[in-house]
């Protein structure tokens, strides 16, 4: 059975720092979530708020709120990330409430509970645990690259940004979705710990990973799967942008990861890497598709994250890119994505 779980926030829900939370509203198969806690955004239909649709799972102002109204609940998961992956003292006290409260908490965040003695002091007397998403490998665990990838027949597609925060592993899910819900068998590997929250069960934590073992542990994932599952396609969850100064991640999907095919997510109205004008300006999309198909891979379709646009602005916006690139341009939030399936199943036609 799922665990029932509430998602804290702090006040953050509607910023870009909740994307985890987000992610868990959209879906997961790991929890049944039951609210959200945020001193913020309390009030409101957490599904409302992320995309406009209703999903009966309330925002709390606080976690006393939340238990109160969802007293069934076992978990409490970190929804939002922090500066430096930190967690700061607000959150701090909100957790030892948490557990003291006889909640279980799950953290994505690069700082471990399980590695503050008063933390787990506090879940031994409680009898709940701490579940650290992040936490690394043991070296046994961790797998070298050995070439076994180039065995695997079937469509490989990276999911792949040029910002980071801009959806790419709400796309590969929306993708992987689509298939199956038509005839094909898809999966998805997640890179990142709210693919591992929301149910993934190939993957694992791109950024808790030793170099080294980066494109070991990325091959062993898709072996894995392909070998299990015999799927038709399998999309990878791409992090950060091949590009972006503080985190560029990219090439090792195509390099270690054999994709040959790659749909590019891209916020038109984002002019900086993150919004910040000191990282400088995300180049054109024209850069960025040659430097993918310098990696051997075809960019199959563009994805436009339309957060701050009008839908007269995202449909001018899909206009000038699908007449300069000549390629699918999507908008999920206005009009999904069920256009793209033609060209995913020439991909594969057996």
């Amino acid at each position: 059975m799922k665990e029932r779980a509430i998602i804290l926030t702090l006040n953050a829900f509607d910023k870009l720092d909740a994307k985890t939370a987000h992610g868990l509203i959209r879906g997961t198969q790991r929890f049944d979530i039951m609210g959200v806690v945020d001193s913020s955004n309390y009030g409101a239909d957490a599904g409302e708020k992320v995309d406009g649709k209703y999903r009966n799972i309330p925002i709390f102002a606080t976690v006393k709120d939340a238990i109160c109204s969802c007293p069934e609940v076992s978990v409490a998961i970190i929804g939002i990330a922090t500066h430096g992956g930190v967690i700061p003292n607000e959150l701090e006290l909100v957790l030892l409430e948490c557990l003291d409260s006889g909640l279980s908490l799950v953290n994505g965040l690069h700082e471990f509970l399980s590695e503050k003695p008063h933390f787990v002091e506090l879940a031994k007397k409680r009898e709940v645990y701490l579940k650290d998403v992040r936490k690394p490998k043991t070296k046994d665990e961790l797998h070298f690259w050995t070439g076994r990838v180039n065995q695997v027949n079937c469509p490989i597609i990276a999911v792949i940004g040029t910002d980071c925060a801009v959806g790419k592993r709400t796309s590969a899910r929306f993708f992987t979705e689509l298939l199956n819900n038509n005839n094909k068998k898809a999966q998805m590997i997640y890179t990142g710990q709210t693919g591992w929250l929301q149910g993934g069960e190939y993957g694992f934590i791109f950024d808790s990973t030793l170099n080294d073992f980066v494109s070991g542990e990325l091959e062993h994932a898709i072996v894995e799967c392909y070998t299990r599952e015999n799927p038709d396609y399998i999309f990878l969850e791409g992090q950060s942008a091949l590009r972006n100064p503080s985190g560029p991640c990219g090439s090792e999907f195509f390099v270690s990861g054999n994709a040959k095919y790659a749909v590019l997510v891209h916020p038109p109205k984002r002019v900086y890497y993150d919004d910040d004008s000191h990282w400088g300006k995300i180049p054109s999309i024209t850069s960025e598709i040659a430097l993918i198909n310098a990696y051997g891979a075809e960019v199959i379709a563009l994805v436009l994250n339309t957060q701050g646009c009008t839908y007269e602005e995202a449909k001018s916006f899909q206009k000038k890119y699908s007449d300069e690139l000549n390629i699918q341009v999507l908008l999920p939030m206005e009009e999904g994505i069920e256009s793209i399936l033609p060209v995913l199943l020439t991909l594969n036609k057996s």
